[in-house]
């Protein structure tokens, strides 16, 4: 009867979505027109590109320089002009009328000027964002090389770590806090999986990404739950300008772990509105090694992922059908070893253990333990012009099927089976900029269920209901001052089912109901066209995770046993943020710095037993101890500091220096400890990097540089109950060049070689979490360390062509 109701909401809403295209767009329709050309020589820029953001369109411009977009409905759109080698430009233009509107860019080796979606009601500029955002581009992607996405970010954006299990899997960090306090979003569609788990990445192709937004700080008024730390968004689909066709075949190779992907797209927008994107993505990877460890059996993977979308966009504004198809099976490093030799074992604590052999460590075949996950996702983007007015509705569906494999006598049977769908929605509405004041409402929520189909058991059965509401509005005051603020209330309903293991409750029947307000205040002060001032404060809010909430099991990787609380509170944050921007001929210079005051923070707590001592807990014959959730206040304080050098004429050149630190603490001890656990170290990161944007005929962008990572030791730990321990300080240096090759002013390929990890240092992360695995006897070290030097190649083929 439920899953009737929901189909029922679903074909209602879709048929509203139908409904309100037949009406939206009473203004009038309009055409941008104009010329685009060198702001010195007032040589016409030929294939320049035109973006008008709020109507996701855009055109070229000719071989005149001119350009004429589509027909959009009248009102204030962002416009922003973009030429390889020329600086960007932002201009808000309000079009009542076919317009006129010429643009002259300059040339330039740097970007200063972006514009994000993410933390903002509508799209806006990132320097009138009161919060810090990070804009990364797939260029800068593909010239990072990386085992993932978050690991990728983490080496570009100060203030964002990874917490990995290994090469597949890494989980974002910001500013010290991870697992359900950060929420990923992609292509606005809030992204679920089972976000509590150590190994549970984020299960999207990073090769089908064409741009990432990191906002850093409590977010909750736009995203509800969980959104304490900040944002990552990574946007896969953004229609191509009308009358193209591109795509794009991507071929990536490393020789530590013998990986290899392979990628391809093809987006076009074609004169009549229709829009796509198609993509399909292949990856394989063997074990990776370092020079302590050899090969680190177990840590491979593989991938198939595909996606993309359809959509249509007309004066009335556009509608996009999003598909996308997450597929990977990872190895599960257990880094056991043999206690005379030291060598990594296969099938560890069972009758088949023993060392693993030659051809077992060099193939690619995966070994128990194992997982399996797929995410399946579709979603329908809309957007309506009412007027001048916008109204946003977005409604999308995924499912999440993860497979743990632990059996050796039954290597196809997974152990654990989890199967959780969600219902995503979002109704947004976007006034008319009346007098600098540009204001929205909107709700938003979810509706989650998961089933567990398999014999073992972590969490129980639930079902969860969230709902929210916002208001969100902005001023400008003479383009330099921008306040923005508003509030949200949200609430939620969990209910989880009970479960009888061999005649025993192991899971009692509940029914919890979360709610929270929560806003936030800022402001952004452009003193001059160089310097920017931010301030804002806001709080966010995180409801229990069921696996907090009810788990009772044992901790895959980990000699832990896990009880959950139903007692346990929501958390709440106050935090506030303040930076400077500092952006000028020769040099930019950021600086941001936060304070976090955070009630009822979650964490882990050993279990006394009744007589006193540890509460041990016998599972399949080994004792475990048992842990349950407990709360208390925290603190946590930090800053990010980036400095970039060019100076002028040597525009070309940089040296670029960026350092972030956060320190955390509880407001009470715990075994005499009171450090928040699992707070990233302070990092330093340098490059000494040269772009040519021209280097002949034959060759355009051609790069190289050379970077230094000294990451600090670690020793502000948690110590109670053992959570972790201290992680020794080390320095890699990384090589990097690239260059993209021309015929006849269009591009043919772009080469991208890059070394990592120079010197094969061998090295532990201190989030990463194969650090807690065996003790080697015969070296001495415990765990597991991470990848030593790994050489990357990347060959990326463009594709373009002229669309009626």
């Amino acid at each position: 009867m439920k899953r009737l109701k929901a189909n029922k909401s679903l074909f209602l809403l879709f048929f509203s979505i139908l409904t309100i295209s037949s009406f939206a767009a009473d203004g009038a329709n309009v055409v941008l027109s104009g010329r685009v050309t060198d702001a010195k020589t007032g040589k016409p820029l030929v294939g320049a590109v035109i973006y008008l953001h709020e109507a996701k369109t855009g055109t070229l411009t000719d071989n005149n320089g001119n350009y004429s977009t589509p027909t959009i409905p009248s009102g204030k759109y962002l416009v922003e002009v973009s030429f390889i080698g020329y600086t960007s430009l932002l201009e808000t233009i309000e079009i009542s009328a076919n317009q006129v509107h010429n643009f002259a860019l300059k040339v330039t080796y740097i970007e200063n000027e972006a514009v994000t979606v993410t933390g903002v009601a509508s799209v806006t500029k990132v320097r009138q964002s009161a919060q810090p955002v990070s804009i990364i581009k797939r260029s800068e992607l593909l010239q990072t090389s990386s085992t993932n996405v978050i690991d990728a970010l983490s080496r570009i954006v100060p203030g964002v770590s990874g917490l990995s299990s290994g090469p597949a899997v890494s989980k974002p960090v910001i500013r010290g806090l991870g697992y359900n306090r950060v929420v990923t979003v992609h292509d606005g569609v809030r992204q679920e999986g089972q976000q509590w788990g150590d190994e549970h990445g984020i299960e999207i192709d990073e090769y089908s990404i064409q741009k990432v937004e990191v906002l850093k700080g409590p977010a909750s008024l736009l995203y509800g739950s969980d959104a304490m730390a900040g944002v990552i968004h990574l946007i896969t689909n953004a229609p191509v300008e009308q009358g193209t066709i591109k795509g794009n075949l991507l071929a990536t190779y490393t020789d530590n772990n013998r990986y290899w992907g392979g990628s391809g797209n093809l987006a076009g927008h074609l004169k009549n509105g229709f829009n796509w994107n198609v993509y399909a993505t292949s990856k394989s990877a063997a074990d990776y090694s370092n020079a302590y460890d050899g090969k680190v059996f177990n840590s491979r993977f593989f991938e198939k992922n595909f996606g993309g979308y359809v959509g249509i966009n007309k004066s009335w504004g556009y509608s996009h059908l999003l598909v996308s198809s997450f597929n990977q099976k990872l190895g599960m490093v257990e880094g056991a070893r043999d206690t005379v030799s030291g060598k990594f074992l296969i099938y560890p604590e069972t009758a088949y253990s023993r060392e693993a052999n030659s051809d077992e460590l060099n193939s690619r075949n995966l070994f128990t333990p194992y997982q399996h996950i797929n995410h399946f996702k579709i979603a329908l983007d809309n957007n309506f012009a009412i007027g001048k007015d916008r109204l946003a509705v977005n409604v999308g569906y995924q499912r999440n099927k993860r497979y743990e494999f632990g059996d050796p006598d039954a290597r196809y049977t997974p152990g654990l089976f989890f199967d959780l769908k969600t219902i995503t929605y979002s109704l947004q509405y976007n006034f008319s900029e009346q007098n600098g004041w540009k204001s929205s409402v909107g709700a938003s929520g979810m509706y989650q269920q998961n089933r567990n189909r398999a014999e073992e058991v972590l969490i129980p059965e639930y079902n969860q209901f969230d709902i929210g509401a916002f208001v969100y509005t902005r001023k400008t005051f003479n383009n330099n001052l921008t306040l923005s603020g508003g509030f949200r209330g949200d609430t939620r309903s969990v209910t989880g089912k009970d479960y009888l293991e061999n005649g025993t409750v192991k899971f009692a029947g509940f029914n919890k109901s979360f709610s929270n307000l929560s806003g936030s205040v800022g402001l952004s002060y452009n003193m001059n066209e160089s310097v920017t001032l931010k301030l804002n404060v806001a709080r966010g809010y995180r409801a229990p995770s069921v696996s907090e909430l009810a788990s009772n099991g044992a901790h895959e990787g980990t000699n832990r046993y896990e009880y959950g609380d139903n007692n346990l509170k929501t958390e709440t944050s106050l935090q506030l943020d303040g930076g400077i921007e500092v952006n000028t001929q020769h040099f930019n210079f950021t600086l941001n710095g936060f304070y976090n005051t955070i009630q009822n923070y979650i964490f882990y707590s050993k279990l006394e037993a009744v007589g006193g001592g540890d509460s041990l807990v016998n599972v399949d014959g080994e004792d475990l101890t048992g842990f349950t959730f407990r709360q208390a206040a925290a603190t946590l304080v930090g800053f990010e500091v980036k400095f970039d050098l060019h100076p002028h004429p040597l525009d070309w050149l940089h040296f670029e220096n960026s350092f972030s630190m956060v320190a955390g603490h509880f407001n009470e001890k715990f075994e005499g400890a009171n450090r928040l656990p699992f707070i990233p170290a302070p990092r330093l990161e340098s490059e000494l990097r040269a772009d040519l944007i021209k280097a002949g005929k034959s060759l355009r962008n051609l790069y190289c540089k050379l970077e230094m990572d000294n990451v600090s030791t670690q020793n502000r730990i948690f110590t109670a109950y053992n959570t972790e321990t201290v992680t020794n300080g080390y320095t890699l240096f990384n090589l990097g060049a690239g260059t993209e090759f021309m015929r006849k002013g269009k591009t043919l390929f772009s080469l991208n070689l890059s070394v990592n990890n120079v010197f094969d240092v061998s090295y532990q992360n201190h989030l990463n979490r194969l650090k807690y695995t065996d003790l080697n006897v015969v070296t001495g070290r415990t765990g597991v360390f991470n990848m030593g030097r790994n050489i990357s190649l990347k060959i990326n083929v463009p594709l373009e062509f002229k669309a009626g």
